[in-house]
């Protein structure tokens, strides 16, 4: 099955004013496979499958399926050709049920209609064993769930080629596991699957091939079961990822740390409990636990992000109140939100005014920053952080998603703080990036600045952080130093308590 040719591109190229996106690009996808595509932010994998279905037209190259020429004009073009797309970020209405997105757009509704939506709709879904019903609301599933409901659609429209843009993002590991089994369950129809993801792990667990690309350049197409992890990640960043090793150890993190800089006792919120907590300057500590441990309602706490309800607050042995924002930001505080999309960048501002905007809410708005000031804030930290952008007046919601997190990164460096939060600031970026990043974090704290780092990935705590503060069910459940700063400590300690 796996060596029928179902979707070949050849020679695709596409190119923006200034910015050349793919050069001379090859794909090649078989029937009844799962096939990943992996690069870093700004390879070229979003203007390939945009270029798919139907989103770009392509400059020069061609597309075949099932060995015959096609032209894609259009998002609707590629879905009658079999061709659909289930995106990160689900595009179906929460406010209807089930079998109404399922079938939404497709034919004129009636009361007749509907119950014979619902019933196709429940063989489908029972058919692919998605825990939904087809009378249930769409917005009371979860996102796991949600997003089987966008790939259950698809599959009733005959599809033949099913692309899943980092599906796995938002999802806890049952919830990946539940994808990966329907997408198992439809490679064995035959269905193509091309598979976009950051996380490695995922990649080797669930893809049969692998194609990389490379700053909008084809690098190779592989057996996934024949590539290494480590030289994807060379073949994907274009060298080797021994820098990585170059990253000290915690114990010389440790000895540039000094006096305590923020203090917090008894310091809950609306969403944590009360909890302690202490940050030296110059050191980078994290919080670290499962999903919904309370570690980022912690650090919403700290910065007066969410309501706070109880605690002391020092700096530098000095009270202060904080229960806002700008309180934190006039302490010296920043903070790098979880989600980025939602309570980071503002997508139609330009990357100046995005990185300018911190600085411009601590100076008040009856003292605007001038644009010459912005232009040179800009291009400095565009400059310092290497934003990938065309300008400095590209809309942010433009860029990749690494370079996105860069314009925030930036944004709060412009305002010099003592004690910056960094909330999940390498989730859904390339590995090269992700390095750029913990070296930056690293760097930072040479220059006494405090940094609290939070990350999924316990690996990338470890390797970045000198002491870990491990919590479950939103109470701080132990602290992890020196010789016990490990994975398996670490896993001891959300298992059981106090390690």
């Amino acid at each position: 099955m796996q060596d029928e040719c179902l979707l070949k591109l050849r020679g695709i190229e596409k190119s923006f004013p200034g910015v050349r996106a793919l050069h001379n690009v090859d794909f090649t996808l078989r029937k009844g496979e799962i096939h990943a595509l992996m690069g870093e932010n700004g390879a070229g994998k979003s203007t390939l499958i945009k270029i798919l279905t139907g989103v770009y037209q392509m400059d020069a190259g061609s597309i075949t399926i099932e060995g015959e020429s096609v032209n894609i004009h259009s998002p609707q073009d590629a879905q009658n050709k079999g061709i659909s797309t289930v995106y990160q970020e689900i595009t179906l209405c929460p406010n209807l049920t089930v079998a109404e997105n399922m079938y939404i757009g497709r034919e004129k509704s009636s009361w007749v209609k509907q119950k014979e939506y619902e019933t196709k709709a429940d063989e489908i879904l029972k058919s692919l064993g998605i825990p939904a019903r087809s009378s249930q609301q769409l917005g009371s599933c979860s996102l796991a769930v949600q997003q089987m409901v966008a790939i259950a659609r698809a599959v009733d429209m005959n599809c033949k080629v099913l692309i899943l843009d980092e599906p796995t993002s938002s999802l806890d590991d049952k919830e990946v596991n539940m994808l990966f089994s329907l997408m198992r369950d439809l490679k064995s129809k035959g269905v193509g699957i091309i598979f976009v993801t950051h996380f490695l792990e995922q990649v080797y667990e669930v893809s049969d091939r692998i194609t990389v690309l490379r700053n909008g350049e084809f690098v190779g197409e592989y057996l996934t079961k024949e590539l290494p992890q480590v030289q994807l990640v060379a073949k994907m960043m274009g060298k080797e990822l021994d820098e990585l090793n170059s990253l000290s150890d915690a114990e010389d993190r440790e000895e540039g740390v000094g006096e305590v800089l923020y203090e917090a006792e008894g310091l809950s919120s609306t969403e944590t409990n009360p909890f302690d907590f202490k940050i030296r300057r110059g050191e980078v500590n994290g919080f670290t636990g499962l999903l919904g441990s309370g570690r980022s309602e912690s650090v919403r706490a700290i910065f007066g992000a969410d309501k706070v309800n109880s605690g002391k607050v020092k700096i530098n042995g000095k009270p202060v109140k904080i229960t806002k924002p700008i309180d934190a930001m006039k302490n010296g505080i920043g903070y790098l939100a979880e989600d980025r999309k939602r309570d980071g960048i503002i997508p139609d501002l330009s990357v100046r005014e995005n990185i300018i905007l911190a600085l411009q809410v601590m100076n008040g708005f009856f003292k605007p920053i001038s644009r010459s000031e912005s232009e040179a804030f800009a291009d400095e930290y565009i400059k310092a952080l290497n934003i990938k952008t065309a300008s400095a007046e590209t809309p942010v919601g433009s860029l990749s998603g690494g370079n996105q997190q860069k314009v925030i990164l930036a944004r709060w460096l412009l305002t010099h703080p003592d004690y910056l939060i960094l909330d999940e600031p390498t989730r859904g970026i390339d590995v090269g990036t992700k390095l750029e990043i913990q070296k930056l974090v690293l760097k930072l704290a040479k220059e006494d600045v405090s940094v609290t780092f939070i990350s999924s990935e316990v690996e990338e705590m470890l390797r970045t952080c000198s002491r870990l503060i491990v919590m479950r069910d939103r109470h701080i459940v132990g602290e992890l130093k020196g010789a016990d700063l490990n994975q398996a400590q670490v896993m001891k300690t959300i298992a059981g308590g106090e390690a």
